[in-house]
């Protein structure tokens, strides 16, 4: 027998209109490169969104097709969020920080027919134009006295494009799980995966957000997301401040500003602010050198990479913010666990409440968590056994785009392993110790070892290399090259980074070179990465 309650689809059109009606002279602030600070409202936002959805209509996109962003956290790009989506198109968001061969992969992948781009992006769209033939046209999200001369064939201006379009537009309604948003995520094992979100897990999931033990928004927060809106989504916080009503401040090009962050938190009133470590480290460090304390900032959502437990401490002593710890995955779309301390835990001492928010965090209810030994079978939530962490729930990913579960990410019985080798203690608090895949988390965002292992392995002067990840006070963890000469050759560890420039992404250049006679091997021929982390577990990078 089935329940009579209305069967009405979860859509973010409906966020959309809920914002709207609600929350329509909530103000949203950015700051643009054609604009230092942006300000209209909710109602503007929807208004123009609506404008976009018509656009789009008039080009010919058609239910389904995907419409790429190339851009940072502003006005705009939060449009073409709601706009694209709530027409039932998917928008797919791309991180210009890829290196161009990737970024040539994820638009031919996706089948992108449009991309959405910011003005300081199009010489990076030049540069692989003739690589990406099925992109149809470019949208510059800028006005006409701002825009760039460009070779780009087909290019139009964001806001001639929706100038003459109505602001009314009738949200087509569909089932709800239709795709709404791709995200790729960087190819550390290869090509780049996209996880294809849909609407309802896009709902479910800003639905966890506000919730008071995570992200705990409401119409009185003041919300800035330093995370990018094409980080997964900016941790689905453009959804979630709809949903409650909160203001919005969005840094644009400005995420790494230390000086500009202090001055919107402060300006703006903000009481919540999300983001990856190295962000926060330049802002405590401008404000340790300016005096400037963080008076109004109540807390914020760290996530990305491992939080310092440092950080935390000084968060919470010298500006009295509360850190909330985050740990999650594009394939989660990507909220799996939040750090806040639970009922039965307030009488702890404060170190002992440090530790459990230097965890990665508890479980979110539509997330669940499990840790497994080698034969698959449930390890106990003692704090002590570890093995492969593995998630399911309604906004974790099934499958990865056209891969049609060749990727071997899932279990028979339907969870997903994360790749993470992770502890749970008796209260339920996750903390991750290790990765399955030999990658390397810098400053938020993954670096391939093995690629970085098989581009200088081309120099005839390697015989053998190896890449592993060193503690960095910034960026969490930086790569150290680790190499074997090859006989009769001789090369400095200089000429061997300089190897690198225009074969990898600058970023993911190793910052040091060690010399060794030789590497540790398993019995099969692999290195053990294991032996070569505790070989240089002291290691000091020299940049």
């Amino acid at each position: 027998m089935f329940g009579l309650m209305m069967n009405t689809p979860l859509l973010i059109s409906a966020i959309a209109e809920h914002a709207a009606r609600y929350h329509g002279g909530r103000e949203i602030v950015s700051v643009t490169a054609d604009n230092p600070r942006h300000r209209y409202t909710y109602g503007d936002c929807i208004g123009r969104a609506k404008k976009l959805a018509n656009a789009l209509n008039g080009l010919g996109a058609k239910r389904g097709d995907r419409v790429a962003t190339l851009a940072w956290n502003d006005y705009r790009h939060l449009e073409a969020y709601y706009g694209i989506s709530g027409a039932g198109h998917v928008c797919h968001t791309i991180n210009p920080r890829l290196f161009p061969e990737q970024l040539v992969f994820i638009i031919n992948h996706a089948e992108d027919r449009w991309i959405f781009t910011d003005v300081m992006f199009v010489p990076l769209l030049e540069a692989i134009a003739d690589k990406i033939p099925n992109v149809e046209g470019f949208v510059v999200m800028t006005d006409e006295a701002h825009m760039p001369e460009t070779q780009l064939s087909n290019v139009m201006c964001y806001e001639s494009l929706i100038a003459d379009e109505s602001d009314e537009f009738d949200w087509p309604e569909f089932d709800e799980q239709t795709a709404s948003a791709l995200c790729y995520t960087s190819g550390t094992t290869g090509d780049p995966k996209g996880v294809l979100y849909d609407h309802r897990s896009t709902l479910l999931h800003a639905y966890a957000a506000v919730a008071p033990d995570v992200m705990s928004m409401s119409s009185r927060d003041v919300v800035l997301p330093v995370v990018p809106l094409f980080h997964v989504n900016s941790w689905g916080s453009p959804y979630a401040a709809f949903m409650a009503g909160a203001k919005l401040v969005l840094p644009g090009p400005k995420m790494g500003d230390g000086e500009v962050l202090c001055e919107l938190l402060d300006s703006e009133d903000v009481t919540l602010s999300l983001g990856v470590p190295t962000v926060w480290l330049a802002l405590l460090q401008y404000c340790e050198k300016t005096g400037k304390r963080l008076d109004k900032l109540q807390r914020t959502l760290i996530g990305g990479a491992a939080v310092p437990r440092s950080m935390i401490q000084e968060f919470r002593d010298k500006h009295d913010v509360e850190v909330r710890q985050g740990w999650g995955m594009t394939e989660t779309s990507p909220l799996g666990v939040a750090s806040t301390l639970k009922a039965g835990l307030e009488n702890r001492s404060p170190d002992e409440k440090l530790d459990f928010a230097a965890k990665a965090g508890r479980g979110i209810f539509g997330c669940e968590l499990r840790i497994v030994d080698e034969e698959g079978s449930a390890l106990p939530w003692d704090g002590e056994a570890y093995g492969p962490l593995q998630v399911r729930g309604p906004w974790v990913c099934s499958d990865y785009f056209k891969l049609d579960g060749s990727a071997g990410t899932h279990t028979d019985d339907g969870w997903f392993d994360t790749g993470d080798v992770a502890t749970i203690d008796p209260e339920g608090y996750m903390a991750i110790t290790d990765r399955t895949k030999d990658v390397i988390k810098s400053g938020g965002e993954w670096i391939s070892s093995i690629e970085l292992e098989n581009t200088i392995m081309a120099h005839p002067a390697v015989a053998e290399a190896a890449v592993i990840g060193i503690a960095h006070p910034k960026w969490t963890e930086r790569p150290l090259l680790v190499v074997v000469k090859a006989e009769g050759q001789d090369v400095t560890g200089d000429e061997l980074l300089a190897f690198y420039e225009g074969r990898v992404a600058k970023w993911w250049i190793p910052t040091d070179v060690e010399f060794v006679d030789e590497l540790p091997h398993t019995a099969t021929g692999k290195v053990k990465k294991i032996e070569l982390r505790r070989q240089f577990k002291d290691y000091q990078l020299s940049g």
